[in-house]
């Protein structure tokens, strides 16, 4: 039986998610269903030239995990916890339908899909993954910035927040296809200590601090929202806290980084400030065509939008600021 995976990613909630699912499908094949089930893993993501899943499900099983709904009826089985997950006109209405089917599950009160997954898997099917707990925890403390501090979100002392950084770099079908096996054999802290993740990470760690030097330099506050522009050089990597770090009493921050193949505006709020949340970024997002989550959340355009990415970003950082 060929499964397809499509999932998100350079994110280590959609890794996660891949190690889960995969686990939860392994325990249902049967002898009568299926002799063995091979996984094929696909990334996708939101960005221009990012794959999308409808051009992947191919397999006898096609799974979408930590992404937008698609009405492919190709699809078998679909997990996700974005209140955006159905952008596309008749989105709602077709998961509703098919949903019924025991199959295809959304929940916006989840924290992270990984924890879903984990959930649904043991409620709903009987099937256990306590050797994947610390996996779970870890995809849920990172996908909703369950840290204690912004300085611990940013600090790269924890080999696993290493291999988080390593994810959101590498992470394309070859890296998963590597790592989502070894996350079900080893435990978290052992593929985190991996030789190759160290060797990964060696670039990526002189890389986050000229990334934290930029934000700094670029960065406009605009009464209670933090506005940064790195749209004036090549965005290398992206750390979705350092701007809670270096301004801790901002409650929202709106980042415009030129990426190789489009150009992002991240929007997100700062759990630390002290401040209630009193915006749904998510929906402001989707106004511009982009998603997530009530507390963090993205667009993404073309590179020759440049100028239109900029005049969003600043309206959102205005519109935050009240």
């Amino acid at each position: 039986m060929q499964v397809i995976v499509a999932t998100h990613g350079h994110c280590f909630d959609g890794l996660a998610s891949a190690a889960l699912f995969t686990h939860l499908l392994d325990g249902l094949v049967t002898p009568a269903r299926s002799p063995a089930a091979a996984f094929t893993y696909r990334c996708c993501g939101y960005g221009v030239t990012q794959a999308r899943p409808e051009g992947s499900l191919v397999g006898d099983e096609n799974a979408v995990l930590d992404y937008r709904y698609t009405q492919d009826p190709r699809l078998t089985w679909y997990f996700d916890h974005h209140r955006t997950a159905f952008a596309g006109r008749g989105d709602r209405e077709s998961f509703a339908t098919r949903s019924a089917g025991g199959q295809m599950f959304h929940d916006p009160d989840q924290s992270s899909c990984a924890k879903l997954i984990a959930e649904v898997g043991r409620g709903h099917f009987g099937v256990e993954a306590p050797e994947l707990d610390e996996l779970v925890d870890w995809a849920d403390r990172v996908d909703s910035a369950r840290f204690d501090s912004p300085e611990q979100a940013i600090a790269r002392t924890d080999p696993v927040m290493r291999l988080v950084t390593v994810v959101e770099h590498w992470g394309d079908d070859a890296f998963y296809a590597r790592l989502v096996p070894e996350l079900r054999r080893r435990s978290l802290t052992e593929v985190a200590g991996l030789p190759e993740i160290s060797e990964k990470y060696r670039p990526l760690g002189a890389r986050h601090e000229r990334f934290v030097r930029r934000v700094r330099a670029a960065a406009e506050r605009l009464g209670r929202v933090v506005l940064v522009d790195l749209t004036h050089g090549v965005t290398e990597g992206a750390e979705k806290f350092v701007t809670y770090a270096l301004y801790p009493d901002a409650v929202y921050s709106v980042v415009i980084g030129l990426r190789r193949s489009d150009v992002n505006v991240a929007v997100g709020f700062n759990p630390w400030s002290g401040t209630a949340r009193d915006a749904d970024i998510s929906a402001i997002c989707a106004r511009h065509g982009g998603g997530g989550h009530p507390v963090v959340g993205g667009i993404s355009f073309a590179r020759a939008e440049l100028d239109r990415a900029r005049s969003v970003a600043r309206a959102i950082a205005v519109e935050l600021a009240g």
